[in-house]
């Protein structure tokens, strides 16, 4: 991944401690990578030539979450499958990408929709901070079987990893608006109570 002659600034200490010697590498490519899922997914969105229900949100989520795995594999570091979908993992700490919103909008009000799956809520339980004494929560409508295969799931993804979020908020006229990583607890709502965050800069899209 070429640098394009761009300064990096220096990673702040809580990213040296996550991800220790990429710190620095990953800081800089956070945002060139979301920039390029964004230039992907707005030529899909063009192409469809829908306004409104267009595959923009799909593709891009699709984007960032391949490029943060060829970031992670660059890097010589791990990726590893949830469900079908690819992670980075990176000094075993886990990049979970998240757009939030569709337009400007503090991180503070950043919230997991409704109809979020079990999947991502049970990312959030046993590899977020101050997770539950158990590795999941039993439903009551979630078979002997569906368990089983959730919890070999997630140890594919390792009893000691932790999750890093990336949550940024995107539209496929102005493209990246805003990126935040940090350390986020879900909470019952569905709201984030943010243990750590910062705000990474954003990158220019390639044209």
């Amino acid at each position: 991944m070429s640098e394009q002659g761009e300064r990096r600034a220096e990673p702040s200490a809580w990213a040296i401690e996550r991800f220790g010697r990429q710190a620095s590498k990953l800081a800089w490519a956070v945002p060139v990578q979301l920039a390029r899922a964004h230039a992907r997914a707005h030529a899909v969105h063009l192409t469809a030539g829908l306004k409104k229900r267009g595959p923009y949100g799909s593709t891009l989520a699709e984007c960032v979450r391949v490029n943060l795995a060829d970031t992670a594999r660059e890097l010589g570091e791990s990726v590893r499958e949830i469900r079908g979908f690819e992670y980075a993992v990176i000094n075993d700490h886990a990049v979970f990408p998240y757009k939030y919103a569709d337009r400007p909008r503090p991180l503070d009000q950043a919230r997991l929709p409704s109809n979020a799956s079990p999947t991502r809520r049970r990312l959030f339980r046993a590899h977020g901070p101050e997770p539950q004494d158990g590795l999941f929560e039993l439903d009551d409508d979630l078979t002997t079987e569906e368990y089983r295969q959730l919890e070999e799931t997630f140890e594919e993804l390792g009893a000691s990893t932790k999750l890093v979020c990336v949550f940024f908020t995107a539209d496929p006229e102005d493209g990246i608006h805003a990126i935040h990583w940090g350390e986020a607890h879900l909470e019952p709502d569905r709201t984030f109570t943010w243990l750590h965050s910062e705000q990474l800069p954003v990158a220019i899209p390639p044209p």
